[in-house]
């Protein structure tokens, strides 16, 4: 399935149902009277965030929403039907902006989340609502309210609980692979991961979280060079961030840079969160580079770094723990 995180839509609710003018017309029913009723409430338009989506891939297909009108109104001071709601179901982590990009309208964040983001036309009065004492007869009736419509933008915003960073071909999406149940694709080239992917990882019955895995950013990714940083925002709702760097490469520390330059060029506050520091493909490296490398990545980023290797499977749940720790810690604040 392709995986699409942006979307723009045309939204309308439904107008409201007309008023009528009507008279009671009843045999040996001596003036009768006005007894128009009024039209029924028009459809709003909802969004509900579905736990079973992770795409906005429909919304390619289907780009226009359109909530019916109410019903009319009859004589015998009978409304008419409220229309059907349209509700609009998205994947959680779904945020709505208006037209200009910038302005939020909802965080769809948690699973079942509701909103009605355009509220349907009431119905109009029918002529019964306009008798009076002074005005036996009135021959008014209301059109219905007209409904809204606007133009509106859908982003896909992943919930994970980790985030995976690095240069190209770090060894990211080999590590996803690994601890989790997820098949990304691994070659030997740059940009073999071309959208982001999930996998949870289980580390008992009650030790479980989600890893978000993002194409690799390259120097300049804030102004569009590489992929961009556009996937960024999949990672900002993160608890922590695993920065992957690759120890055979050689200039460790240069790619470190890189990467946290990237992150705060982005903002969203990526460059605040918690980061674990994991030097991998060790299984590629002298014991001495590893010494080396280790000690210039922590003197240069005064912090602790640790030595991995995803494909040997190298202190692998050493990191996981750590990780498990530090979402462990953010659930409970």
């Amino acid at each position: 399935m392709k995986f699409l995180d942006q979307a723009k839509i045309y939204l309308r609710s439904g107008d409201g149902g007309d008023g009528v003018i009507a008279f009671r017309r009843e045999r040996f029913i001596e003036y009768g009277g006005p007894d128009g009723g009024m039209g029924g409430r028009g459809g709003h338009v909802i969004f509900e965030a579905m736990p079973n989506l992770n795409t906005l891939i429909d919304f390619r297909y289907t780009q226009h929403f359109r909530a019916r009108k109410g019903g009319n109104g009859a004589g015998s001071d009978m409304t008419g039907a409220g229309a059907d709601d349209v509700v609009i179901k998205v994947p959680i982590g779904t945020q709505i902006f208006d037209d200009d990009q910038e302005t939020m309208l909802a965080d769809l964040d948690t699973p079942g989340k509701r909103i009605v983001l355009l509220k349907g036309g009431d119905g109009g009065f029918g002529n019964a609502h306009f008798k009076t004492s002074t005005n036996r007869a009135p021959r008014r009736a209301d059109k219905g309210w007209p409904g809204e419509e606007r133009w509106v933008w859908l982003r896909l915003k992943l919930i994970a609980d980790v985030g995976l960073v690095g240069l190209p071909n770090a060894g990211k999406s080999t590590f996803l692979s690994v601890v989790s149940a997820a098949r990304p694709k691994i070659a030997d080239y740059p940009f073999t991961t071309l959208h982001p992917q999930l996998g949870v990882v289980r580390l008992s019955h009650t030790q479980e979280f989600v890893i978000a895995d993002i194409p690799g950013l390259i120097e300049g990714a804030h102004e569009g060079a590489g992929l961009g940083d556009r996937f960024l925002g999949h990672v900002e709702r993160c608890a922590v961030l695993l920065h992957l760097i690759d120890g055979a490469a050689g200039n460790v520390v240069k790619a470190w840079r890189t990467i946290r330059n990237e992150l705060t060029e982005y903002g969203g506050g990526l460059a605040d969160k918690p980061e674990v520091l994991v030097l991998n493909k060790c299984d590629a490296m002298t014991p001495r580079e590893i010494s080396s490398r280790k000690a210039a990545l922590a003197k240069a980023s005064g912090r602790p770094v640790f030595v991995m290797s995803g494909v040997a499977g190298t202190a692998v749940p050493d990191v996981l723990r750590l990780l498990w720790d530090a979402v462990a810690a953010h659930r409970q604040a």
